[in-house]
């Protein structure tokens, strides 16, 4: 599986897009919006650009990363206002995998610009947008030239399905799941782990080098108290492929040799190899935990279904390079039953990362 050409979120801002159905990363963003006003602030006082330059790294396409964007130029704003400075400018480049829907992205860019200059006056800015369509598991800038970087639900996500998930004789390890499960053998935790920590290092080590001394990056991603026994949506949705298979709706075979490049860390883990590449110093590593639902005061029928969609315009694409489209409807109606039904007898949650780190000189 070529990561880079089959993992995106759902196109266009239909009922059914990411751009409609991502609530919960923008309840996440908010939630972990104190570290990134704090971080922000500390970076313009310190350093003073003329040009604040910033990147979203895996910025998707609907309005979360302009309302990101929004936060930090307030802050900056007011922190220059107190320091009867002129505003700076902004470099604001959006990020994300060549198959991301940019299109739907820079459509918001007029209303954006619109509300900017409403709020702020025709003198502010300007404020420069521009989409830089690569991974970010490398370099993507040049030498320091950020001041700020953040990133939002994308570092669980790995460059590739991890080698060494067959045996000796080429037979799957991973037999009936999709990802590290509770009974998946220690060597395919051992895989995912080893993929995470060459992913995690080259993403620290490629913004070291893009990154002005001083600057600062905010990383949110999902994690787990214990990587080798987790209790994820994502174990759930490759339970329900199974009963799928049960149902003869897909192969066995094929769930079998479907492996989703997606892991989540413990907040040691991200520890230790922040500490390992040492480019970066800690100022923040913090977690919590938000319901599937994002509100778990709804009733259940209502809960699994926004939790069914949320995990739907995320892993669609990447489940369609081995199940087909067609199966689809039937596979998501089929989950949001089965969460319903784990929902009923105990709380989903998903656990946060919050990352905080200062570029060392």
């Amino acid at each position: 599986m070529l990561v880079e050409k089959v993992l995106y979120m759902k196109k266009g801002n239909g009922h059914t897009s990411y751009a409609t159905n991502s609530l919960l990363q923008r309840t996440v963003t908010a939630k972990a919006g104190p570290v990134i006003e704090e971080s922000t602030r500390e970076v313009y006082i310190t350093l003073k650009p003329e040009c604040l330059m910033m990147a979203d790294m895996g910025c998707s396409s609907g309005q979360n990363a302009l309302q990101v964007v929004s936060r930090i130029i307030d802050v900056v704003d007011k922190a220059s206002r107190n320091l009867n400075r002129q505003c700076p400018q902004f470099g604001v480049f959006l990020n994300d995998l060549p198959g991301n829907d940019f299109n739907t992205l820079f459509n918001l860019l007029p209303s954006f610009n619109q509300e900017l200059e409403e709020a702020k006056g025709s003198s502010f800015g300007p404020c420069f947008v521009p989409g830089t369509p690569k991974s970010f598991y490398g370099r993507v800038f040049p030498d320091k030239f950020l001041h700020f970087v953040h990133s939002t639900y994308c570092l669980h996500w790995l460059s590739q399905v991890p080698s060494g998930l067959v045996n000796e004789n080429g037979e799957p390890l991973n037999k009936g799941n999709i990802c590290v499960a509770k009974t998946s053998p220690l060597g395919v935790y051992k895989a995912y782990n080893a993929q995470f920590k060459r992913d995690f290092t080259l993403f620290l080590r490629s913004r070291s080098r893009e990154m002005v001394f001083g600057g600062h990056m905010v990383l949110i991603f999902l994690g787990s108290f214990n990587s080798d026994d987790p209790d994820s949506l994502v174990e759930l949705l490759g339970s329900t492929l199974h009963d799928m298979v049960l149902k003869g709706v897909i192969e066995q075979e094929n769930l079998d040799k479907f492996n989703i490049p997606f892991y989540n860390p413990t907040v040691e883990e991200v520890r230790q190899l922040v500490k390992a590449e040492t480019s970066f110093a800690i100022n923040k590593l913090e977690t919590f935990a938000i319901d599937w639902s994002v509100d778990s005061s709804q009733d259940l029928e209502t809960q699994a279904k926004f939790a069914a969609k949320s995990l739907r315009v995320v892993t669609e694409s990447l489940l369609e390079t081995t199940f087909t489209h067609a199966v689809m409807d039937d596979l998501f109606l089929l989950f949001e039953t089965r969460i319903k039904e784990r929902i009923a007898v105990k709380k989903g949650e998903y656990l946060n990362i919050v990352l905080s780190v200062t570029k060392k000189e």
